[in-house]
């Protein structure tokens, strides 16, 4: 008995039989990551108001260089061109959220259209994948992790030092600030995003067969996949967050907004 032969036809770009707002998604992602980029950089140029009294922008964290109490070191070596402290520090988390596995997926679809969505045409014939140039250099996420973790701990030491406030006399006194409570958030969130990522989880125990009898690898391997089942969401609260408190840094130092302080 004779079969027939159904012809499977490349769809054009953009043309699907979904009938749902497939484009919102990628359109919003589109959106926010662009915005994001775009205050970013202008904020990593300005070279100014990214800190106010115990408070530091973590787009400047670590503060290298300078005669600011929260600089690491007083005079920056001669070779080093005179540029922005957030340009450079900022490349390494930067670094890590763009070679994301989670970015990588969302990216891919608001920015290249590869694809738009789900069974939705895209506007090339051929896939190259991550196993060429330049996207073979998405492999470099698992040693961007390693900064990331390190990140962390200088950032939650700027959470700790923005709640010593000095007084006239310059005697420090512990209190607690709406900037302190913004800088102590951010710290969660990073870390929340970041000990979820993919690379952390098989670091920890992915790469072995059998966690029984490991119960210290077991514990953190569970961990980890506890905050990797909200990977997305940690990874979208985090960059609005590390954005708002540069805002709230700068906009402090300005003198726009009024640091409240609680205590």
């Amino acid at each position: 008995m004779a079969q027939a032969v159904v012809q499977l036809t490349r769809r054009r770009f953009g043309e699907t039989m979904r009938r749902d707002a497939w484009w919102l998604p990628p359109l919003g992602a589109f959106v926010v990551l662009g915005s994001f980029l775009v205050y970013a950089t202008w904020a990593a140029f300005q070279n100014a108001h990214y800190e106010y009294g115990p408070y530091l922008s973590p787009f400047y964290s670590p503060l290298l260089f300078g005669e600011s109490p929260h600089a690491w070191f007083r005079s920056a070596p001669s070779w080093l061109p005179a540029v922005s402290p957030a340009l450079l520090i900022l490349p390494f988390p930067a670094g890590f959220r763009f070679t994301c596995y989670y970015y990588r997926g969302t990216y891919y679809k608001a920015f290249w259209a590869d694809p738009p969505a789900c069974a939705v045409g895209e506007p090339r014939t051929t896939y190259r994948g991550e196993r060429k140039l330049p996207l073979v250099i998405q492999n470099v996420h698992r040693y961007f992790l390693y900064f990331a973790i390190a990140f962390l701990f200088v950032l939650a030491s700027d959470a700790w030092k923005g709640y010593w406030f000095a007084d006239a006399s310059g005697v420090k006194h512990v209190g607690i600030g709406i900037g302190s409570l913004v800088l102590t958030i951010n710290v969660i969130l990073l870390g929340g995003y970041t000990l979820g990522c993919h690379s952390l989880r098989h670091l920890v125990g992915g790469y072995l067969d059998r966690l029984a009898g490991r119960p210290a690898r077991r514990k953190a391997y569970d961990c980890v996949s506890c905050l990797n089942r909200g990977h997305m969401n940690w990874a979208w609260a985090s960059l609005f967050w590390v954005a708002f408190t540069d805002v709230y840094v700068r906009l402090c130092s300005m003198g726009i907004w009024h640091d409240w302080r609680m205590l």
